[in-house]
């Protein structure tokens, strides 16, 4: 611990920067995650509440129902696709496909290069902090210092390498999962559409989706013998 606050006062020039790319990284990674926590959804929840309502109260009604939710396939997803809906099947979903490339999944990625960057970032001026420290130290040896009294200022110098990489690995870490969840909500949200497209074809058929699926699922009568 001595040694570390020693390369703090020391080569205060290269802790600063690290101190404050770990703070930011961090704050990046928890302010991510805060707004990853408006894509929890559950459909096994909703999609009956959502259903009941399409069925009662019409499209309209499942409209507000959906402005009314904080959750990202409600609210942005089913919404474009019920705003649409009076156009056809065929515009539904691509008001839903444009929704999800072109608004909700770069939302998704909001931070994500940037964590990045300050992992790499972070990473390379460790490196370059390291570099200039053992430069000098080299130059004092060259003067005429004993090698041994400069092994101190060796492993201080040191120091920022092992802080860049402190700083980097978790933020690289943090990148991969959240790019991970990321691809997994984009399948969530094209499921979801799917969903929503069966609905209200129901809906506007005059009927509901357990109906016809109840139909398929029942055994077909016996046709009587034709005389001959």
């Amino acid at each position: 611990m001595s040694a570390f606050w020693t390369f703090v006062t020391h080569d205060w020039w290269i802790a600063i920067p690290m101190f404050a790319m770990s703070l930011t990284g961090i704050a990046f990674v928890i302010w991510r995650l805060l707004l990853n926590l408006n894509g929890k959804t559950d459909m096994n929840e909703f999609l009956p509440l959502f259903q009941k309502k399409l069925e009662s109260e019409g499209v309209d009604g499942a409209l507000r129902f959906c402005k009314t939710r904080t959750d990202i396939i409600p609210r942005r997803l089913f919404v474009s696709g019920l705003q649409s809906s009076k156009q056809g099947t065929a515009a539904m979903r691509r008001a839903m496909a444009n929704e999800i490339e072109l608004e909700i999944v770069p939302d998704l990625n909001f931070l994500l290069p940037t964590i990045l960057a300050i992992a790499k970032i972070a990473t390379m001026v460790g490196l370059f902090g390291t570099v200039v420290s053992m430069i000098n130290t080299f130059s004092k040896i060259q003067e005429g210092g004993e090698a041994k009294a400069h092994a101190g200022a060796i492993g201080l110098a040191l120091f920022a390498t092992a802080f860049g990489l402190v700083t980097a690995i978790p933020l690289v870490f943090s990148h991969v999962l959240f790019k991970a969840w990321v691809s997994k909500f984009e399948v969530k949200m094209k499921s979801a559409a799917q969903k929503l497209l069966v609905l209200v074809q129901a809906q506007k058929a005059g009927g509901t989706v357990a109906k016809p699926v109840a139909a398929a699922a029942s055994p077909q009568q016996p046709r009587p013998a034709s005389p001959r």
